[in-house]
């Protein structure tokens, strides 16, 4: 019996410690500095958040397995070409595990391509926190994250355009 009453009092303080555990802080949140991190393109070559200082930049986490992100895909590219020439830049993450090949396969068979660029691991995506794809972080030319949104978007939109080149002033 005190057997029994000795477990079953550990038992609870282990619950008690384990309900009042914090939550870690959440790095990636709106009007906060954007967590820096580096990534690699499909080609290889790194591009490092700090160094984009000065642009506008659009993450965009996505897969070429999920239906909403093939669907903003053309919207995207689109963009892309409405900031060529001013201080933006889309870095378009993809968490696919096929990395290279599936990214590829699929801007080959949907005709559109963007900025692409891998994290098989999902680090980056850890470190930002996100809860599926795609999900999108808009940093501004100081390095905060000024808008932060969860599910597709038409991102080539009048308004979507409007607030971009604001940011970009």
């Amino acid at each position: 019996m005190k057997r029994l009453v000795s477990i079953t009092l550990i038992l609870c303080l282990l619950l008690l410690a384990a309900c009042s555990r914090k939550e870690a802080p959440r790095l990636a949140v709106e009007g906060r500095p954007a967590p820096d991190f580096t990534v690699r393109d499909l080609s290889g070559r790194e591009t490092h958040l700090a160094d984009l200082k000065g642009t506008v930049v659009l993450v965009n986490f996505w897969a070429t397995w999920c239906p909403p992100c093939r669907e903003e895909v053309p919207s995207l590219a689109a963009l892309c070409r409405l900031m060529s020439g001013k201080p933006f830049r889309l870095l378009a993450i993809s968490i696919d595990e096929g990395g290279r090949n599936a990214v590829e396969a699929f801007f080959r068979q949907s005709g559109n391509e963007l900025p692409a660029y891998l994290d098989t691991n999902g680090v980056i995506a850890r470190i930002y926190g996100i809860t599926g794809v795609p999900e999108t972080f808009v940093i501004d030319r100081n390095g905060v994250i000024i808008k932060k949104v969860v599910g597709p978007l038409e991102w080539n939109a009048p308004d979507m355009v409007r607030f971009l080149n604001e940011a970009m002033q």
